[in-house]
């Protein structure tokens, strides 16, 4: 079974940018639909590579945007990330994986791919840098080896790599000396 990418996840400032994005999206195969409530009743939606977006402008829409990434959509917010409900956005859909805020170009093309990494993410690719294991790395940040391995796996993606050594290449590249 091939496991499909993870959806895409954005906060954006303004609707110019959320059209650059979708614009990207749909480009890409994505099929965008405005709002955040989903219609599909299956829980798991994440094979129809279908792209919510709309203004995120309460608790209600920001719940909905949080659930439609849980289960598999992605999702193009627009909401200022400086905001009160902006940073609980950027927050919550962190946990889910990597979040880009703003109209950045996708991975790979911007020469660098460590600034979307989660701090999950990071950690890992250190204790990697530093001679661990996965299953080192993963149980010294209090992580279970399935979610170490997502991490990685997600970050590989965001390098364009397709080793975890070329990760951790990647990442000390652009990591840069002493930090």
């Amino acid at each position: 079974m091939t496991r499909q990418p993870d959806a895409p996840r954005h906060v954006v400032a303004n609707p110019g940018d959320a059209d650059t994005v979708l614009r990207r999206l749909i480009r890409d195969g994505w099929v965008a639909r405005e709002g955040f409530a989903l219609p599909d009743p299956a829980w798991d939606v994440t094979g129809n590579r279908l792209v919510l977006h709309g203004r995120i402008t309460d608790p209600e829409s920001l719940q909905l945007a949080v659930l439609a990434a849980a289960r598999g959509a992605g999702v193009v917010a627009i909401c200022d990330a400086e905001s009160t409900l902006g940073r609980a956005l950027v927050d919550d859909l962190t946990r889910l994986g990597p979040v880009r805020q703003g109209p950045a170009p996708e991975p790979g093309t911007d020469g660098n791919a460590a600034a979307d990494l989660v701090p999950e993410q990071r950690a890992l690719l250190d204790r990697l840098a530093a001679g661990d294991t996965i299953a080192a790395a993963a149980a010294a940040e209090f992580l279970s080896l399935r979610t170490a391995n997502r991490r990685i796996a997600e970050a590989r993606a965001l390098f364009g790599v397709r080793t975890t050594r070329e990760a951790v290449l990647a990442y000390l590249r652009q990591r840069g000396p002493g930090q």
